[in-house]
């Protein structure tokens, strides 16, 4: 049990009535979960009003209600606390509950379109073989140094993201890394939590469906960085012409990579082949198992972090090139008929381009290229064209096929991705809704040398239709597929 007050320390308040003199169990705002002596805190969200349910959350023994605007009729003996925006005030709530567990560790926030769970796990991959105690929030699962969880979104609730810092608290933990999405940023999930410093990866097309514009989703992405204290790091690629935006207002110590520009960590690919790349970082050569040149900046980032954050160059680079791939980013093998089988998250143009000019510069240019790729439903549609069209322009064969539709017709997703395809390109496409066929015929297209890339779920394990989801494991399909083929 804790004080009222003492929860809602630094909240802006515009309206009591009742005591904040008085002892709660826990805040909560989902009405379903409230219990005796719970604060629920009332979210206008973006499906669901939870000032609807607060004489539900009252009916289940709710003792206080934090809302936006204080209800018509007050209910005795309950207290109301009326606030400027019920997301900060959550936050801070759920800060002040776990006592400030940010305060108490080394927390990295990475921010980006593209690379966010790359870093965040590849960092923590580092940290751990460098003999730290890690924690790590991402959209794969969330890490308490030995001890994992699942995770949901890629930044999850405030209640969620504090608790399990708190649990890193009591497990010892030093440095945490944690992707820090737009939707998180604009929902004020991050509010209130102290982060020692902040990675900006690039920004490309995604998202619109929610932000509207590319200048408002850049500028949430901003908020990160204007937040950051004087005693904080900010770290950004320079060669993402959005890059030195993210640096305009904040207070931190400023630092920038790049591959193409001058910056404080520059790196060069010397090397590139499918079982890793040589890289130059500043003026030593390092070998590592990630491929491509977006994996040239995810190092570099990492890189980075790890000099500011205070470990030993020649350490770091040494650890750096022991780190293995993560799940669903450009996670490869090679089948007994000689097929390369490629998975990878792309599920934003600019991701799908960067996957695909890797393949393409890998090939030797006498075997097929084979991509399976969808769009989601219920997200960004404007991207679906432009998705159709990569794919199209630099594959010798597209499979356009269903990618969590969601609520949307999977069939009409597809043909908005087929707008895209230019008419030099049309004769390429196959549409096959159904996904594990579809991955099934780019197997039995593929002749030996050639290189399938199943793009658009990586490590997702699931395909949601309708609001149900089903095992689906693209990885273990193709592995599967290809397997049983007899060629």
């Amino acid at each position: 049990m804790k004080l009222l007050k003492d929860i809602l320390f630094g909240v802006s308040l515009t309206a009591v009535s009742g005591t904040t003199n008085c002892s709660v169990n826990a805040v909560c705002f989902d009405s379903r979960k409230v219990q005796m002596d719970d604060v629920f805190v009332a979210i206008k969200g973006t499906l669901t009003d939870g000032n609807k349910f607060i004489r539900k959350a009252i009916d289940l023994g709710a003792k206080a209600i934090v809302c936006e605007e204080l209800p018509a009729e007050l209910v005795n003996e309950i207290t109301y606390i009326e606030v400027d925006n019920g997301n900060t005030a959550l936050a801070i709530m759920a800060s002040n509950f776990y006592d400030n567990p940010s305060k108490n560790l080394k927390l990295v926030g990475v921010t980006g379109t593209n690379g966010k769970t790359t870093v965040t796990s590849l960092l923590y991959q580092l940290f751990k073989k460098a003999g730290y105690k890690v924690g790590l929030l991402s959209t794969i699962k969330i890490m308490v140094d030995e001890t994992e969880y699942k995770t949901t979104h890629t930044t999850p609730d405030a209640l969620v993201i504090n608790h399990h810092l708190s649990l890193m608290n009591t497990a010892g933990v030093e440095f945490c890394f944690m992707e820090v999405s737009s939707h998180g940023i604009h929902q004020k999930r991050t509010e209130g939590l102290l982060f020692e410093g902040a990675i900006f990866t690039n920004l490309s097309h995604d998202h619109l469906d929610y932000h509207k514009t590319f200048a408002a989703y850049r500028d949430t992405k901003k908020i990160l960085f204007d937040n950051l204290s004087k005693k904080a790091f900010a770290l950004t690629n320079i060669d993402d012409k959005n890059g030195l935006v993210m640096l305009q207002n904040t207070q931190a110590r400023k630092h920038t990579y790049a591959l193409n520009n001058y910056a404080d960590y520059r790196a060069q690919i010397l090397e590139n082949q499918f079982d890793g790349q040589l890289l130059k970082i500043n003026d030593n050569e390092l070998w590592t198992k990630l491929i491509g040149h977006f994996n040239a900046y995810n190092m570099l980032a990492i890189y980075a972090t790890a000099d500011v954050l205070g470990l030993e160059k020649l350490e770091t680079l040494r650890l750096l090139s022991e780190l293995d791939n993560v799940d669903g980013r450009f996670q490869y093998f090679i089948s007994k008929q000689k097929i390369t089988a490629i998975v990878d998250y792309a599920h934003t143009p600019d991701a799908l381009k960067n996957v695909l000019e890797t393949i393409n510069t890998l090939r030797t240019g006498n075997e097929n290229v084979i991509t399976v790729v969808g769009c989601g439903g219920d997200r960004d549609r404007s991207k679906r064209p432009v998705m159709g069209n990569i794919a199209g322009e630099m594959s010798n064969k597209v499979i356009f096929t269903s990618d969590n539709p969601r609520t949307e017709s999977a069939a009409e997703i597809i043909s908005e991705m087929e707008t895209g395809v230019e008419p030099q390109h049309a004769n390429k496409i196959l549409a096959i809704e159904n996904r594990e066929q579809a991955i099934k015929t780019a197997c039995q297209l593929a002749n030996a040398n050639d290189i399938i890339l199943v793009a658009g779920k990586g490590h997702e394990t699931y395909q949601e239709t309708n609001g149900k989801r089903t095992d689906f494991d693209d990885f273990k399909i193709i592995k599967k597929v290809l397997e049983g083929l007899n060629k």
